[in-house]
This record gives structure tokens, sequence and C-alpha cells, in this order.
């Protein structure tokens, strides 16, 4: 694992922790420019790196995942951000790709939650925070996504999150064939086709979600 992360309290916390969850931390990047030479020396099964990182705090860190990823497909990646930054979870979470994810960094600190991200991440799977989600559902005004019924949004939210339907189903509390009816619906209001793959049906929602 590679971890790219220019707070140095937060950047050493997080080997420690990864350490301890046996994760083993190959290297270290405290700068844009030494993102990109330090995951193609490296090869990591997975990547975790900040989207604003010296010299500029711009997106120096997505830059480098989305280059790494050009250079190494199947580099899974888990970008975190200070904020909700709709534009860098859609570039980063397009075009179909698996093994990527796109938390807030206050998810580091529930340790839980965290390692459950990567690990999925790290398998191909994919993993957005539930604040992401939110805001993406928030900035869409479409007719679709107004249909929704409450419930049917719960399951969209977990849907994007990258829960499976047994998941969904224990989360609330409701019977897997209900899970599957509630899915059913939304892919038929939002316009998307059905799939039995987690990443696909996380990508699928977040294409419509980023449309114009």
């Amino acid at each position: 694992m590679v971890i790219a992360e220019d707070n140095a309290l937060l950047r050493e916390g997080m080997v420690l922790l990864l350490s301890s969850a046996g994760h083993e931390v190959v290297a270290v990047a405290a700068t844009g420019p030494e993102v990109l030479p330090t995951l193609l020396e490296h090869r990591p099964d997975v990547a975790v790196l900040d989207v604003r990182m010296p010299p500029g705090f711009r997106d120096e860190g997505l830059r480098a995942a989305l280059a790494a990823r050009r250079e190494i497909p199947a580099l899974p990646v888990l970008v975190l951000s200070q904020y909700v930054e709709e534009a860098y979870a859609a570039e980063l979470l397009g075009g179909g790709a698996s093994g990527v994810g796109y938390l807030l960094k206050d998810r580091v600190g529930r340790v839980d939650e965290f390692l459950d991200a990567l690990d999925r991440v790290a398998s191909g799977g994919t993993a957005l925070d539930p604040e992401v989600v939110t805001e993406l559902l928030t900035r869409r005004r479409d007719d679709p996504v107004e249909s929704l019924t409450p419930r049917e949004r719960e399951v969209l939210h977990l849907m994007a999150e990258g829960q499976d339907n047994a998941t969904i189903a224990k989360t609330l509390v409701v019977s897997d064939r209900a899970v599957s009816k509630h899915i059913g619906n939304v892919f038929a209001k939002l316009g998307l086709p059905p799939s039995d793959s987690g990443h696909r049906r996380v990508l699928a929602v977040l294409a419509y979600l980023k449309k114009d």
C-alpha cells in the first residue's frame, strides 16, 4: 500500500492504523509530484491519496491517481478529501472503472467504516462516502430523482456506497426480496439498466447523477 498525504500527523496516523490492521505500507508521499513516481515504482495493491497536496493544494492527488490508473489500469485507489467536491468524485468514479473510492477525511476516524471501505476498494469494488451521495442527490433537481420514494432514496444511497443486497437488507431491516424490488424501482425510475455487479451499479448511478 502507498499513502499520499501532506499532513504529517494524519499520514503517520494512517500508517499506524493500517499497519495494525494487517496492511503493509510500502511507501508514503507528502507532495503531489512524489505521488505518481512512487505509485509506478511500487505498484501497490491499493493507494490511499489526498486530493489536495503541495505545492498547489488544488487537485494534485487526484491528477496523480488518474495518471497512475492510466499506467496501471487495475490499480485500486481510495481518495480522501476534506470537502465534497462533486467534479472530483464524478471524474474518479466515472468511465466504468472498478477499485475506486471517494471518502471524506473524517471517515478515517470511524475506523471500522474506513477499513471496510478500503477493503472493498482493494478487492475491486467501490466506496462512496454517504455525504458525497447526499450532495450529489441534493444538487440534482430532475423529476426522476424527485420521483423516488424515501425508501428508494435510502436504497440508492446504500447502493452508491457500494453495499450489496444482503447488507442493504440488514441495514434497512427488510427482506432480500424487498431490497430487490426497491432496486428494480430505482433503476426503472432513473432509466438505468439493472446489474448484479456491485461496482457497476454504483457507476451506473453516478453516471446518471453527473448528467447535465
